[in-house]
């Protein structure tokens, strides 16, 4: 299959790069750490967008790793594929790869990003050579309680199932302001919302813009392409876990509020070739943020 690149002027990294497939897929990617590192794919939270995978530039310097970081469909500067389903990922993901001329790779989600790590390694098992998962959403189809999933996120599921016409009037009425600029005394607002593990790293301007700005872009974009994201995780994920068999390491903070630990350790459970990191004393962000080197080092083994 032909590919095109075309470069768009961004980041801190250089240039985004915009990969147009023959079949009109269109996936936005950026580039962090060693250029010529092992290649890791990242997978980005939601709502949010390539650059969160700021997040990892300077360990994955260090550490001699080159993280690749794709828009998903329909999120920024990646075409919206209507219909799409979690298992439309791989083949995708198999492509960009293809084009970057990058035959095995292992994989960092954070957050939302986690049902496409998991996905890959049980689709394309012979390209993924391992999995790390940080702070990851759990399949909220499958849960029977969701005590352990953020308040928010709670209702908006049960909403889905009994007025999903109301869900997407609200979507789109969210998208102006998700989509604006922060100012300052806002961002002070929102960290007083967050308990203090998060708050504290999120002061921090770039974990702040790594985290907050890659959500805004994705709004920017469409509230369709959001819309859409969100279905995934609400949806059967279609495939079993316990068929994942490519090596994964699962993070998860003791204090997470969005996704509980006690989700982490259902997930780890069927899951045949995981190691289960619990932190004691971090959240949904401080864990990425603060143990970004201790991560990669440990999926780079």
């Amino acid at each position: 299959m032909r590919h095109h690149r075309l470069p768009l002027p961004c980041g801190v990294n250089g240039e985004t790069q915009i990969l147009r497939l023959e079949t009109g897929a269109q996936i936005a990617f950026d580039e962090y750490g060693d250029p010529s590192g092992a290649p890791v794919f990242f997978c980005h939270g939601w709502p949010s967008s390539r650059t969160m995978a700021e997040l990892t530039d300077q360990a994955a310097s260090e550490l001699g790793l080159r993280i690749i970081s794709p828009d998903r469909p329909g999120i920024r500067d990646s075409n919206f594929h209507p219909n799409r389903t979690l298992l439309d990922w791989p083949p995708l993901l198999h492509e960009v790869a293809a084009h970057l001329q990058i035959d095995k790779f292992k994989i960092l989600a954070i957050s939302g990003g986690a049902p496409y790590a998991y996905v890959a390694g049980w689709m394309i098992p012979e390209r993924v050579e391992a999995i790390a998962v940080v702070s990851g959403a759990p399949p909220a189809a499958e849960l029977h309680e969701r005590s352990g999933l953020l308040t928010l996120s709670r209702r908006l599921l049960t909403l889905r199932g009994s007025r999903p016409g109301l869900v997407r009037a609200l979507f789109h009425i969210a998208r102006p302001f998700a989509s604006m600029k922060l100012p300052v005394r806002v961002r002070s607002l929102l960290l007083k919302i967050l308990q203090p593990c998060d708050a504290n790293v999120l002061r921090d301007s770039k974990s702040f813009e790594a985290c907050f700005e890659s959500a805004r872009q994705a709004w920017r974009s469409s509230a369709e392409g959001v819309m859409a994201d969100a279905e995934i995780y609400a949806n059967p994920w279609g495939f079993p876990l316990e068929e994942v068999r490519v090596p994964v390491r699962l993070w998860h903070g003791k204090k997470d509020r969005t996704f509980s630990f006690r989700l982490a350790e259902q997930i780890a459970t069927p899951l045949p070739n995981c190691e289960f990191h619990l932190v004691d004393g971090a959240g949904h962000y401080s864990l990425p943020i603060r143990h970004t080197h201790e991560i990669l080092a440990d999926l780079l083994r």
